[in-house]
């Protein structure tokens, strides 16, 4: 909830986490219902889902500040008055101290818990998450409040609310998944290739299968069991996740939903390989995607933004002329590993738009690769914005990399 989600300030991602988890956990989900900060629309909004459902979960309006008024409403709800729990108030002004930071009063508004109300075990910011179970009319019923800082969300969500939501359903039997991703294919050539598998998957009845389309993170393929044990469901999703890989064949970058800077980083280390980035297009997003990966700095040596044209002539070697060409590339991935001392680079040049540029369209891009001295490139047409062609520059080029370093003896 939030009156910035209605006016588009922010994207809601919180409700997409949570409907997925509950899919996977094997609880139904019917309704989303997005409400501004208003204690009596929130109120109505809490009450109608009461009336029709069994569960409610509640995201964001647990801050200090004076919008934050979802723990009144549910207490208003609840017919209830708010309690200041000590707990919360002391493990709050623990997490100022440790920072060292003075702590403002109205944050102690954060340790205020509906009458009769619980705190969730896990509380990873200074906002509480709540458990307030009710009666409506003979019917008990329940409601989960959590923030909706995204981290915190979903760490409640996956720690406290959805073991407490499996327990009251009764349901016994483990739920687990696994994701597959894959680059290089449309959503609807991965459905194509699968489609006599999925058929028979259906008719064994033991898994199902679900297509995630995410962007500049690749095309996922998420498989889920139900057994009686996490070991069954685990044996189950293995069997079938080695049937998937072999069906979609190297467009399969990992079984275990790592994102592509992982998985080429796991292959550079296990070769002794050391790797180094030359980037125009991409402006250091190459770079940074690497080494958000802890433990990068084993493997990774640095990168060269070379935006301008005398960089690329200067220090990287690119010879005088076109700088959108698969020549280019080629002599910047060379140049990467000269100046650098790695073993490997990636480089990527090209036109992101919105203007054409050298008489190439914007989304042209030209990607290169050195592993042990030689350079190879290719040109690719990529969609999208300005934005989106340089994210997925960054995933294609790493793509062309893990490929070669599979193949490499």
């Amino acid at each position: 909830m939030g009156t910035e989600l209605l006016l588009g300030q922010i994207v809601d991602t919180n409700s997409s986490f949570i409907g997925e988890q509950l899919s996977v956990a094997g609880i139904d989900s019917y309704f989303q219902t997005k409400v501004g900060d208003n204690w009596d629309r929130i109120k109505d909004a809490l009450l109608l889902a009461l009336d029709r459902s069994d569960a409610v979960i509640v995201c964001g309006g647990l801050g200090p500040t004076q919008d934050d008024i979802t723990r009144g409403v549910i207490a208003d709800v609840m017919g209830v008055p708010l309690e200041r729990d000590p707990d919360v108030e002391d493990r709050i002004r623990s997490m100022f101290g440790t920072r060292g930071r003075d702590m403002p009063e109205n944050n102690l508004r954060q340790a205020d818990v509906p009458k009769g109300a619980a705190v969730l075990p896990v509380q990873p910011g200074t906002a509480p998450g709540l458990l307030a179970p009710l009666t409506v009319g003979r019917d008990e019923k329940v409601i989960y409040a959590v923030p909706g800082v995204p981290w915190e969300m979903q760490q409640m969500i996956t720690q406290a609310v959805l073991p407490d939501l499996q327990r009251r359903a009764g349901i016994t039997a483990t739920i687990r998944s696994r994701v597959i991703r894959t680059w290089g294919q449309s959503e609807s050539g991965i459905a194509e290739q699968l489609a006599p598998y999925h058929d028979e998957l259906e008719q064994r009845g033991h898994a199902t299968l679900a297509f995630l389309a995410s962007g500049i993170e690749g095309l996922k393929v998420r498989l889920t069991a139900k057994a009686a044990s996490a070991a069954e469901a685990d044996d189950i999703l293995a069997k079938e996740v080695e049937l998937v890989a072999t069906i979609l064949g190297d467009s399969v970058f990992t079984t275990d939903d790592e994102s592509m800077e992982q998985v080429v980083l796991r292959l550079c280390q296990a070769r002794g390989i050391t790797l180094g980035t030359a980037e125009s297009i991409t402006g250091g997003l190459i770079a940074q995607r690497l080494t958000d990966v802890p433990g990068a700095s084993s493997v990774f040596r640095g990168g060269v933004v070379s935006y301008s044209s005398d960089v690329k002539h200067d220090l990287l070697g690119v010879p005088r002329g076109p700088v959108v060409s698969d020549e280019a590339a080629e002599a910047m991935a060379l140049g990467a590993c000269r100046v650098l001392g790695c073993d490997a680079s990636v480089a990527a040049t090209g036109v992101a738009g919105p203007e054409p540029q050298e008489g190439h369209k914007p989304g042209t891009v030209f990607l290169a690769t050195c592993v042990d001295g030689e350079a190879g490139s290719l040109m690719v047409r990529l969609p999208g914005d300005r934005e989106r062609v340089r994210q997925f520059s960054c995933i294609s080029v790493l793509d062309v990399l893990r490929r070669r370093l599979l193949a490499r003896a």
